[in-house]
Order: C-alpha cells, then structure tokens, then sequence
C-alpha cells in the first residue's frame, strides 16, 4: 500500500554543506543590526600547522623536544617542571576561538540588555527628579513669574530579552519541527502497536473457543489441563484450569498409548486450524503381500488414506489412526512369537510372516510422509492388503468389547466376593494368518480342478465349473469378525459338472480343509497329489460310463452287454461270443 503524503514528507535536521549551484556554504557566525553577516574565515593551511605545533607545546611542555631523546621520556627535577608550568600557563593565554566567543556572547549579551535597561530606568528617574526642582536666582537679570511645571509621571518599564538572530531562529524551528515529528511518529507507532496485538489477541482468543467448540460438536474428548510446573497449589491458590487437552486414543487402549494420544490447543499460534501433538510419533501401519509366481516377485500393499491435516478435524482423525495402527503393531509383535501355523521374522518396525507356500505377509511401520511409497519399488494396490488392514481395526475393537465385557463382570465379582479368572482376549494375528493362508489354499486347489476341466474340454467332453470361495453373506462375515467364537470359520466350495450329468463337489473351510462330496460318499482330501488322484479316477469313471452307455446303444439289437471294470479302469463290451 502507498503511504499518504504527510508519511512521505521528511524534514531533515542537518545544515546544508552547499547550495543549488553546488558551492560550499560557509558557516554564519552573526548577522549585525544593519544586515551585515559575519562568516567563518577560510582555514590557511599554514596557520593551521602553526596551531597544531601550538597545541603540541601547550599539552606537553615547552621542553617537549628535551625531554624526549630517540623516543624515550628523559627524567626532569622539580625545578625545570615548575617552570615548564609557568611556560605553559604564559602559552595558555591565547586569544578566544570563534566558538568561545560566541559562547561568551550568549552568557553577556542578555546581562548586558539587563543593565541597559536598568540604566534607561536610572536616566528617565534623574530627569523626573531634575525637572521638579526650583531654578536658581541670578544677580542682575529680572526674575520672571515662575511657570508652572509640567506634570511628570513615572511609568514602569519591561526589559524583554531581544530575540536570537534568524539562522539561530531557523535552527530552533528545525529542531522544533523535528523533535515533535519524532515523538509523533513514535507515539503512532506505540499506539499502532499496541492496536495490532490487541487484535491479534481478541483473534486468538476467539479462535481458541471456535476450535474448542468444534472439537466437542465433532465428539471428541475436551478434559482440562493440569496445572504448569510450579503453580502454586496451596489452600487459597487459584487451581483453575487455563487450557484444554484432546483426548482421541480409543476407550480401552492400554495407558501408554492412551497417554500418547493427546492433543493440545495451542494458544500463542499463527497456524490456524492445527493442534500440538507432544507425543506424537508420524508412522503409520503398512500391509505388504510379497508373492513368487514362476520366479518372478509380486508386491502389494495396501492403499492409505490420506488427511488434509490442515483441517482441524482431520488433523485429529490422522493422529487417532496413527494410534491406533502404533497400538495394532504392538499387538501384532506381541502374537506372532506364539503363532503356531507360520514362521515370522519380527524387528522394532517390521513383522513379516511366511503365511503360505511362496507367500509372504508384512506388517511395517512407515513415516507417515512416506506412507504411500512401495517397500521394493513397485506401487501395485491391493484388494487383499486393504481388507487385512480394515480386518485389523474391526478385530482391534471385538478385543477392546471383550475386554470391557470382561473388566465389567470382573468388578460385579469382586463385588460379591468371588474368586475369577481373566481369560485372554480375542487373538488379532492368527484370523488375518486363517485367511490368506485359505485364500492360498484355493487357488491351489481352483488350479488343480481348472486343470482338468480345460483338459476335459480340450477332449470335446462338455464341462462346467463353478467355483465360490466365500460361502457367507457379508452379514455373516462381519458377526464373525465381531464375535468372539472359534468354531466361526470360512467357507466355499467348488462344482464341476461332466458331461451335463456327472457332478463333482467339493467344500472348502479356513484355513486348509478340503472335503469331496462324491455319489458313492464323503471323502476328505489330505493333500494336492490326493486331489489330483481323485479328479483323475472320477473324471475317468465319468468316460467309462459314457462309454459304456454308447456301447449299449450301438450293440442293442445284438443283446449286448456293457460294464465298467473300476479295478482294471476300462470298459468291458460282450455282445455274441465277442468282447471288447
């Protein structure tokens, strides 16, 4: 913004050196009655060298050169000091210097003006006095008739102070004009200031309570502040609480995770919208699934979500979800020295898990700023990876429900005075192991099944295959992820259907049971090599019927007979003393 014009206006107090032609201006001593201006002599360099030798004299000594010899001060008596004395006072008495005088002048000239005035007062006083007085009788000239005198009168009279010369009047006015602009612009400075952090504050003050009010409308806990280190704490103290804390862990989190999850709103802050967090430590949970697939190493992990945390409200939901990942780790750590299914690897940040044949699961705690960075240099999102994370929060809180459940009976049998026992809470790791060891576990056995439907095809026999992994409704899966219950498990199964006849069943359970649903009955499947025998025996038996049933057609009209031989795995054809 451009300032208005009396900013701009500058008065400066320094004497001008030159005027408009670029001349030196000389110094004005004094400027006489009649106009006559009295300047500074020019400097003769020769005078001046002259004063300069005069002044080595008078500061140390009129035997100066004797008594220094090659630069060193020779040793003088008493005698040659007292005279150097009377030297150097005879030297002192040399004639004023212009502002010596001119100082002398300032102290005389006003007592002089004083005098004059009392002397014009004396003068007028005699001629009062003299002019009242009776004349004289001289012999021999005839007396006149006295004449009445005049009427004299005393009047007072001022002695004023004559009033400076004009470049000392000037000078004055400068220095004047210039004292009272600076303490203007001081006091407008003082009172602009003081304007501005009146301001400042009122906006901080209300800002404080908006975000105040808005961390409770957002449901958040607000508790008071203790009291800073030193207050005074005694019987007539003033105890109040002057701050707010923000409390965001979750209900039944352990305390040190409740202790780190705390949040101040600051009150000498310029960031509007922003909360201090004391304890917080920017790292959040990542889920990475490492594969090998034909020799070749497959990455993905899961997708962030990421908070603009210059919103206050999303500032305060970023910091909870780092909690609470920190706290979901610590469990994780905590289980997978006991997980019995898996051999796992745990370090202070990283907990990776050989959960399947070639398949690797890692939970890794990352900064926060580099949350969405791949671990190995690929950046591949996956279903998978997003649905373990979200499953480690759901199964999070079924732990938190169990354990309040559990603290609540605890206190109404300790109530009544009786003995129990807390049995542990609902594990975290070993579902989220069940599950993608299942998922593994299909696609093997989908690849085994897949395989001998295409081969099937491949022989002109119509083949069908269906194939559901995940038997349960979605309101089933999410009771099981909330309940506490180990039989819950889950469940798929698998149709192949044979030449639009021949049905082939199967049923999967978390996290490797397979069961194959035959005519002839139920049979559990043990291993890969199992299934493979039994897809090949039935898909077999599936020809060798159809076989015979063409057989039977063809040889009707000759009365002959078709069976299958299921210990030799052949069709047996008898028709009119042939076989084949």
């Amino acid at each position: 913004m451009d300032e208005p014009e009396w900013k701009k206006l500058k008065l400066p107090l320094e004497r001008p050196y030159k005027d408009d032609d670029g001349k030196p201006l000389p110094v004005l001593f004094d400027i006489a009655p009649d106009g006559t201006q009295t300047f500074e002599p020019p400097e003769d360099p020769v005078s001046k060298i002259g004063e300069n030798l005069m002044r080595i004299f008078q500061e140390r000594g009129i035997d100066f050169l004797d008594r220094y010899h090659d630069g060193i001060e020779q040793p003088k008596d008493e005698a040659t000091e007292d005279k150097t004395k009377d030297e150097t006072e005879d030297l002192r008495i040399q004639p004023m210097t212009p502002e010596e005088l001119y100082k002398m002048r300032v102290e005389v000239v006003p007592l002089l003006h004083i005098a004059a005035g009392e002397m014009s007062f004396a003068r007028d006083m005699l001629s009062v006095l003299l002019a009242t007085s009776p004349q004289p009788q001289i012999p021999g000239i005839p007396q006149t008739a006295p004449t009445p005198p005049k009427q004299q009168f005393l009047s007072a009279s001022t002695v004023t102070k004559p009033p400076p010369i004009q470049s000392m009047q000037a000078f004055n006015a400068q220095i004047v004009i210039g004292g009272k602009d600076i303490a203007l612009r001081k006091a407008a400075d003082l009172l602009k200031g003081a304007a501005g952090s009146v301001e400042k504050s009122r906006a901080l003050s209300e800002r404080y309570w908006l975000d105040a009010l808005k961390i409770r409308r957002g449901n958040w806990g607000l508790v008071p502040a203790p009291l800073p280190f030193g207050t005074a704490t005694g019987r007539s103290a003033d105890k109040t609480s002057k701050d707010f804390l923000v409390s965001f862990s979750l209900e039944e989190s352990p305390a040190v995770f409740r202790r780190r999850a705390i949040g101040r709103v600051p009150i000498f802050d310029t960031t509007a919208g922003l909360l201090e967090y004391p304890l917080r430590q920017n790292t959040r949970l990542q889920v990475s699934i490492i594969r090998e697939v034909n020799g070749v190493r497959h990455v993905t992990k899961n997708l962030p979500r990421i908070f603009d945390e210059s919103q206050l409200e999303d500032s305060l939901r970023a910091a909870q979800a780092e909690v609470v990942q920190q706290e979901i780790f610590s469990i994780l750590i905590r289980e997978a020295s006991s997980l019995p299914t898996a051999s796992v690897r745990v370090s202070e940040r990283l907990i990776a898990i050989e959960a399947a044949q070639a398949t690797e699961l890692r939970f890794e705690l990352v900064d926060s700023e580099n949350a969405s960075d791949d671990v190995e240099g690929t950046n591949t999102p996956d279903a998978a990876c997003d649905l373990i994370f979200s499953a480690l929060h759901v199964l999070l809180l079924r732990a938190h429900a169990y354990v309040k459940t559990q603290r609540i009976g605890r206190a109404g049998v300790a109530r009544s005075g009786l003995a129990s026992t807390t049995p542990p809470s609902p594990p975290l790791l070993q579902p989220i192991a069940d599950v993608l060891q299942y998922r593994v576990f299909c696609d093997r056995v989908h690849t085994e099944v897949e395989k001998m439907a295409r081969g099937l095809a491949a022989a002109g026999v119509p083949v069908r295959l269906r194939a559901n992994r995940v038997g349960e409704s979605g309101e089933q899966l999410v009771a099981m992820l909330t309940t506490v219950d180990a039989a819950q498990t889950i469940g798929g199964e698998t149709l192949l259907r044979v030449d639009n006849r021949h049905t082939l069943r199967f049923t999967f359970s978390s996290p490797s049971s397979l069961t194959a649903h035959l005519p002839q009955g139920t049979l559990t499947i043990s291993s890969i090599p199992h299934l493979t025998q039994l897809l090949f025996d039935e898909a077999s038996r599936c020809l060798l019927d159809r076989v015979c049933e063409i057989g039977t057609e063809m040889c009707e009209s000759v009365h002959g007979i078709w069976f299958v031989d299921l210990l030799a795995g052949r069709t047996v054809g008898r028709w009119e003393g042939r076989v084949l």
